[in-house]
């Protein structure tokens, strides 16, 4: 057990690294929302392409050496998505300022007077340009994602049933809420270190940290992102050699021998009466192997209990998986947070609850022996109260970053969204750049796009200290009689949004910790409806439907729908467009909270119905939750169940075979 726990810690280390690195990655590269979406569910892709075969072939083979080998796949897929760092350039982020700090300026500079042949600053010469496009090395990160993909394979289908053969049953429920629980310290240090990363400097070691005129809460800054994935593939390859000495097969516990499991289902022929099964089988042609692989798959899916839960949890997982994906940029753009506060916080608030809850649930599960029809009620009514608190998030939403051109007129009124008019009359006297991202706070709380743009005429100061003075447009501003000075980088959020933080994170704690609750009996619930030997293969194959139909598109069509309200793309030197640099917050909040609330609601009603054939298949049928876990004590039992279940009225085939 504590083998396979350390494995699955590997595992879910490495997913977070990237989850808290998508940020870093899309500013690093100039992407857009919805191509580092595309990135990161190439990890999907990889395992779409094994994961099936994985399930079903992996259980015949020494499934403990096959996990090994998963484990150092991962291992050269993170390193191989840390590459690209080392291949490119110094990061040059976008500003205003190159011309000033390349001459080494320090008495006072005039902004507009760096403007004044704008074209002449803009030009860069062909070579620079030819060296932007290794921006494409992104390319290397979604194939080294995709490589860890393949590699996380094997963990959980084998992994679990291997646990689950050769354990006592009425223990298997809390070993898989220990896998996940000790699992969720995966996402916890993946965070923390996420969090560590983005406050480093990408190119930490390399340049001169005084000349940098950006902080960590500016939305050009750039962490550490390589260095988390060379900590996760040295971990993953340090958890891959223990599984190298592990046996092919345990010894069961005597007190398990007698239990139905699927183990002893694969050894006993005339429990099932499927002769293709048996202890020692001989080696079989490609085409038996495959026939069998497709009857297998057949019941499986013509069993309408399981094909339910499968269509429910598809719903589950893309509205989770397009929320957590984006979590940490929502907590940016909506709250002004940092990256690496926003993944401290992730890491340090919202995780631990979840690990607490999935524990909990299988402690639950085991103190009142949950059989399936318990599980299922209390499963899904934990999801909706957890669904219920996450709405209130509509509610402790932020309002715009006040950005003069982009969200308030330069006389500080409101503007109709996307309609920029970031020129006016108090900065006309400057020809300045449209296209530059350089930020300023004015005194008056106003966020200016660039010194030139707030008419600014003088600075004094350097590097990250610089303060620009006689700001034409701050003087403009109606309700200001103050300072006409600003600082860089844009103004923080007010103290109504702080507040309005600390609710968010609340409800977060609260949510996670419901929807945890019954994670165990939930997942437990796909074990239950099949036939015990066919285990593995339905747990496969609700990972590849989940990989497929959410893992992969979720990211894309949130990052899509998330790009739609950008405000102001960054721009490279070459021109090309590039991350996005401010968001229309409301806008952001409604695309992002909404679209995961419209997937995840219809998902209570199927599991209304779901609840509905559970009840109606098992209830009054001497399926009465025992100590093993909610099956039946002895094989005479199962029998009688199954010979009840024949004669009920539209069952199919697959579920008269399942018993709990």
């Amino acid at each position: 057990i504590m083998k396979t726990c350390i494995n699955y810690l590997s595992k879910t280390l490495s997913g977070t690294i990237m989850k808290s690195s998508i940020t870093q990655i899309e500013r690093r590269f100039g992407l857009t929302s919805s191509t580092v979406g595309f990135i990161d569910g190439s990890f999907e892709m990889g395992n779409l392409l094994v994961i099936a075969f994985v399930s079903y072939f992996g259980a015949k083979l020494h499934r403990p050496k096959v996990i090994a080998v998963g484990c150092f796949t991962m291992a050269v897929g993170s390193f191989l998505t840390a590459m690209p760092h080392f291949f490119m350039g110094y990061y040059k982020y976008e500003t205003a300022s190159h011309t000033a700090s390349s001459a080494n300026l320090t008495s006072s500079i005039n902004p507009c007077s760096l403007h004044q042949d704008v074209n002449e600053t803009l030009q860069v010469s062909r070579s620079d340009c030819e060296k932007e496009q290794t921006s494409y090395m992104w390319i290397y990160i979604l194939l080294g994602n995709m490589l860890r993909g393949i590699g996380e394979t094997p963990i959980t289908p084998l992994g679990i049933s291997y646990l689950d053969d050769f354990a006592k049953e009425e223990n298997v429920p809390v070993y898989v809420a220990c896998l996940h629980t000790i699992g969720m310290l995966g996402p916890m240090f993946g965070f923390l270190l996420g969090s560590l990363c983005a406050r480093l400097y990408v190119d930490i070691g390399f340049v001169d940290l005084g000349n940098i005129t950006i902080t960590p809460q500016d939305s050009r800054w750039v962490g550490a992102w390589w260095l988390g994935f060379l900590i996760g593939g040295v971990i993953s390859f340090l958890a891959a050699i223990p599984f190298c000495f592990l046996p092919k097969s345990l010894k069961k516990p005597k007190e398990a021998n007698n239990d139905q499991t699927s183990y002893g289902l694969l050894e006993n022929i005339g429990s099932t009466g499927k002769k293709h099964i048996a202890a020692k089988p001989k080696p079989r042609k490609w085409s038996v192997i495959l026939k069998d692989f497709y009857t297998s798959l057949k019941k499986v899916l013509s069993n309408r209990m399981y094909f339910t839960f499968l269509c429910c949890s598809l719903l589950q997982f893309n509205s989770f998986i397009g929320f957590l994906t984006y979590k940490p940029k929502y907590m940016e753009q909506q709250y002004g947070q940092s990256t690496s506060k926003s993944n401290f916080l992730i890491g340090l608030t919202s995780l631990p609850p979840v690990g607490i809850g999935i524990f909990l649930g299988g402690l639950l599960m085991k103190k009142y022996k949950m059989g399936i029809i318990g599980a299922t009620k209390f499963a899904f009514s934990m999801s909706f109260v957890a669904y219920t608190l996450t709405l209130l998030h509509f509610f402790v939403g932020c309002e715009n970053h006040v950005v003069a051109g982009m969200t308030v007129s330069y006389q500080g009124k409101p503007i109709p969204y996307h309609e920029n008019a970031v020129f006016s009359e108090c900065n006309s006297d400057c020809k300045c750049s449209s296209h530059v991202w350089d930020p300023v706070c004015g005194d008056n709380g106003v966020t200016y796009v660039s010194a030139c743009l707030a008419g600014c005429t003088a600075s004094v100061g350097q590097g990250k200290n610089t303060v620009f003075h006689n700001c034409s447009c701050i003087e403009a501003s109606s309700s200001w009689t103050g300072n006409n000075s600003a600082t860089l980088g844009q103004c923080p959020k007010s103290e109504d949004c702080s507040r309005k933080f600390i609710y968010y994170t609340v409800i977060q704690v609260l949510s996670g910790f419901c929807y945890a609750l019954g994670g165990t009996p939930a997942y437990l619930i796909m074990f239950r409806c099949v036939q015990p030997e066919l285990k593995s293969l339905a747990v496969g194959l609700h990972t590849l439907i989940m990989r497929m139909l959410a893992g992969i598109p979720a990211p894309v069509y949130f990052g899509a729908l998330i790009d739609k309200t950008c405000l102001k793309w960054g721009s490279t030197n070459c021109g090309h467009q590039g991350a996005c640099r401010l968001y229309d917050s409301n806008a952001y909040r409604y695309v992002y909270l909404g679209l995961s609330a419209v997937l995840r609601g219809p998902s209570y009603l199927i599991a209304a119905l779901f609840y509905i054939l559970i009840k109606k298949q098992f209830q009054n049928k001497d399926c009465r939750p025992i100590e093993n876990g909610g099956r039946e004590d002895g094989p005479m039992n199962k029998e009688d169940n199954c010979k009840i279940k024949e004669h009920l009225p539209g069952s199919s085939d697959a579920e008269n075979e399942s018993c709990i």
